[in-house]
């Protein structure tokens, strides 16, 4: 019988509780939230889990929303981990289940950061899907896998290197140029100019972070340019914008 006690004990030790009052859940909720900078702490700017409507968590982010709503071309500078890519993404998405356009075109320079990662094996879309699992990250994270690969499948999602968007008009789209800064003046010119009737097309990039030759990069150029136009916004983040980790502001700071 002690035995048997002793172990009825330590079950109930490891049961938590279905149902919580206001005080528990409080608790309970403090010891699962982590805060990568204080620990163990009740932080809602930590939970990244998946919310219907993306909401900005600074001002240039909400700018920058703004900006997609009411602009056709919009350019989205900043360094890493101020939201530039999820955001254009999260509201390509929106446009797309609001009927406001007919497909989604996600781009990418399919460049090396760095070092040579050798031969892929595979077709087209397993060679570019090193270079591209950003932006599938981004939209499995507003569709969900099921769905994703099912637009993906009927072509309602394309994703595309940058070099397969020469001589095409992109009409009734939302067009999402990432990684910018890896592209050149001439690849960039090539890029706008696709803008058909009824699309918007955001640009992303950070004109520091180029993997390019220092010179080659044409983003910083282009966004100068398209500044000066009023129909066109230019959205520039800084590092108080950055939603990663609270050390990736520091670090950039001083790199």
């Amino acid at each position: 019988m002690a035995k048997r006690a002793r172990k009825s004990n330590k079950v109930d030790a490891d049961v938590r509780a279905l149902f919580f009052d206001d005080h528990q859940r409080e608790e309970e909720m403090a010891k699962k939230t982590w805060d990568p900078v204080n620990g163990h702490q009740n932080s809602p700017q930590r939970d990244q889990k998946y919310v219907k409507n993306v909401r900005p968590r600074s001002e240039n982010q909400a700018e920058l929303m703004q900006a997609i709503d009411e602009h056709h071309m919009v350019v989205a500078l900043g360094p890493a981990g101020t939201g530039k890519t999820y955001l254009a993404v999260a509201k390509a998405v929106e446009a797309l289940e609001n009927g406001k356009i007919e497909r989604i075109v996600l781009s990418r320079p399919a460049v090396e950061a760095g070092e040579s990662i050798g031969y892929l094996p595979g077709d087209m879309e397993e060679k570019l899907a090193p270079y591209l699992r950003p932006l599938y990250d981004a939209l499995t994270d507003r569709l969900g896998n099921r769905r994703l690969k099912a637009l993906m499948g009927n072509g309602t999602i394309e994703l595309a290197p940058v070099g397969y968007m020469r001589g095409r008009t992109l009409n009734n789209a939302f067009v999402v140029i990432d990684e910018a800064q890896n592209c050149t003046y001439t690849q960039i010119k090539m890029l706008i100019t696709r803008l058909g009737w009824n699309s918007t097309m955001v640009l992303t990039g950070d004109p520091d972070q180029s993997d390019l030759l220092p010179g080659i990069s044409g983003l910083k150029d282009i966004a100068d340019k398209l500044d000066t136009l009023e129909d066109v916004s230019c959205v520039r983040l800084q590092d108080r914008d950055i939603v990663r980790h609270p050390l990736v502001a520091s670090i950039l700071t001083v790199v």
